[in-house]
């Protein structure tokens, strides 16, 4: 059999070692062959597709990034781009696709497993937004960088008296903001799933100057506050129809600022989120994903996606899981707010 693999989506720590263990296992335990896909469903339109064996992939477990490259190209946006998709995996030989990617990726490849065309997703994302699984890959070192921007921040904070706002990433989830913010001690988080009053906010950073304290605020870009919308720098879209993202930030720190007579400054990490070295838990879980995406490829368990419940690999049909995303339930956001203000 020869089997397809493609990384969709935005880049994010763990790729390389999922790739890694799809095609070691693949290799030397199944005797498949394999080809890479080349910039994600891009690749798979317009025929991008290498030689992909393992010495390929040697030494790749610890990079960042991904060897194949990705896009964000949705073949679905054309007329007849499912059919390119089914004409090159045909031309190549392709028997069987391993789509790595977040809810757009894996939504494309549910709508190619309903026209027949065999697909096996696994799921990555550093917004640990898609449904179906507990944790995706590339979250957790998200936030372990966004948690060092946040100790690190305390210190300049502290030593000039002024409010430190922090903007992560978070389109419609606020996993990174509320992980990060907790672990690093911040003073207000706020998320995607519940828009936020501007004045609350400046009272509890007026809260902490009281006390002689320099607040730090961790929002993520999809935050919004109550009376407003979405505070976005570039209103273009991207071929799935998503807001390039970023401004809250900005605009946070000038309300903050303009209310309480207080210098707010703002630090946006962007994409150094999910660039650089995977944590020591996505290499395990992007090598866990990949090995038993090799298994439902072997048993021909297409049209699903490996996810992780509890400590447990188990598969969940595509269909269920590219619905929605999974946003921060309202209980456990509560949990923290003894911490704000």
């Amino acid at each position: 059999m020869r089997v397809g693999v493609l990384t969709g989506g935005g880049d994010c720590p763990g790729l390389n070692a999922a790739i890694r263990a799809i095609v070691r296992k693949g290799v030397q335990e199944r005797g498949f062959e394999f080809v890479g896909v080349r910039d994600g469903w891009r690749g798979a339109l317009e025929g991008g597709i290498v030689p992909l064996d393992i010495p390929a992939v040697r030494g790749i477990l610890p990079r960042g990034g991904t060897i194949l490259g990705s896009s964000r190209t949705n073949p679905l946006a054309s007329e007849d781009g499912v059919a390119r998709v089914r004409e090159n995996l045909e031309a190549y030989g392709v028997d069987a696709l391993i789509a790595i990617g977040g809810e757009d990726t894996l939504g494309v490849g549910a709508v190619l497993a309903g026209e027949g065309i065999d697909v096996v997703g696994v799921p990555k994302t550093i917004d640990n937004d898609v449904a179906g699984t507990d944790y995706t890959f590339g979250f957790d070192t998200a936030v372990n960088i966004a948690t060092e921007a946040i100790d690190r921040l305390h210190t300049t904070a502290e030593s000039h008296t002024r409010t430190l706002v922090v903007e992560v990433m978070g389109r419609h989830a606020g996993w990174i903001a509320l992980h990060s913010g907790i672990a690093g001690g911040a003073n207000v988080i706020l998320i995607p799933e519940q828009p936020f009053d501007v004045n609350q906010v400046c009272e509890w950073v007026e809260n902490r100057f009281k006390i002689r304290y320099a607040p730090i605020v961790v929002v993520a870009e999809g935050a919004v506050p109550k009376e407003g919308q979405m505070v976005v720098k570039d209103s273009s879209l991207d071929e799935f129809g998503h807001v390039r993202l970023s401004g809250i930030g900005e605009w946070l720190a000038r309300e903050i600022s303009d209310r309480t007579g207080k210098e707010a400054r703002t630090t946006v990490l962007g994409h150094i989120q999910r660039g650089g070295t995977p944590s020591a838990f996505d290499r395990w879980l992007a090598t866990r994903f990949g090995l038993r995406a090799i298994d439902a490829v072997y048993e021909r368990d297409f049209g699903t996606m490996v996810a992780l419940r509890g400590t447990d690999i188990v598969r969940v049909p595509l269909s269920e899981v590219t619905v929605g995303t999974k946003g921060v339930d309202p209980a456990l956001y509560a949990e923290f707010g003894v911490f704000f203000g």
